[in-house]
């Protein structure tokens, strides 16, 4: 999704501050749920890759609440707009689905052993990975205050085609985040296996890019002639 460079903070009215306080509650007990299933689907209440994956995530999460000023864009990730794409309402919830798949599978990996022990240089990498990747995604956010959970034309907030921050190389950075996060994170919990649906969720964003990618073009002022100066999605030179 597109925007300006790095906005300053808006003042928040009272309603955005319930929708701000929705949002960290939702990603509060994504956190509970995420810690659930690693630590009870692998009977491995010590497991400290699972431990070093849950604090870098409330690690990002701090960041990007110290890193995004804009409480609007907070308020708009807490809810589901009724102009949401239909499409992009399925594809969401499939991307959720995989990824919290994902981490069954490596649970479940962890106390069966399906997969054959991984180094710690491989978990690192997995690190790297996720840290590079995600840390992709919030500097994507911090550079557009219309990065929406969902696809839709925000013209309730004033949207606008944006040509700042990582933007300035590829169209779309948080997805390509996304990608490189996702596919740490197996790496991360050592679980090769978990690697299948970490795929299978890059496959969806790829899907959902493209469809945004067309959404924006068809419907956002501006965007061709931003998409003919980035012409690339995801990876400079590819695609």
């Amino acid at each position: 999704m597109t925007t300006p460079a790095v906005s300053p903070p808006l003042e928040a009215g009272p309603g955005t501050r319930v929708l701000v306080r929705r949002r960290m509650v939702q990603l509060t007990s994504f956190i509970v749920l995420q810690a659930a299933i690693l630590f009870v689907g692998s009977g491995r209440p010590g497991w400290t890759r699972a431990w070093v994956y849950l604090a870098s995530y409330v690690a990002l999460i701090a960041t990007t609440r110290l890193v995004v000023r804009d409480p609007e864009l907070f308020a708009e990730r807490a809810r589901m707009p009724k102009d949401a794409k239909g499409w992009d309402k399925g594809l969401s919830v499939l991307f959720s689905a995989i990824g919290l798949t994902m981490l069954v599978v490596a649970a479940l990996d962890a106390r069966l052993g399906w997969s054959p022990p991984t180094s710690t240089a491989v978990a690192a990498v997995g690190l790297v990975a996720f840290f590079l990747g995600f840390g992709l995604s919030v500097w994507a956010m911090a550079a557009n205050r219309f990065f929406s959970s969902v696809v839709r034309i925000q013209t309730d907030r004033g949207h606008a085609v944006a040509s700042g921050g990582p933007y300035r190389i590829v169209r779309h950075p948080g997805y390509a985040g996304f990608i490189l996060g996702s596919l740490g994170t197996p790496l991360l919990l050592g679980s090769l296996w978990a690697l299948v649906p970490a795929a299978l969720s890059c496959v969806v964003i790829l899907v959902r890019t493209a469809l945004e990618d067309r959404t924006l073009r068809e419907e956002l002022p501006g965007d061709r002639e931003y998409a003919a100066r980035v012409p690339y999605r995801l990876v400079p030179g590819v695609w």
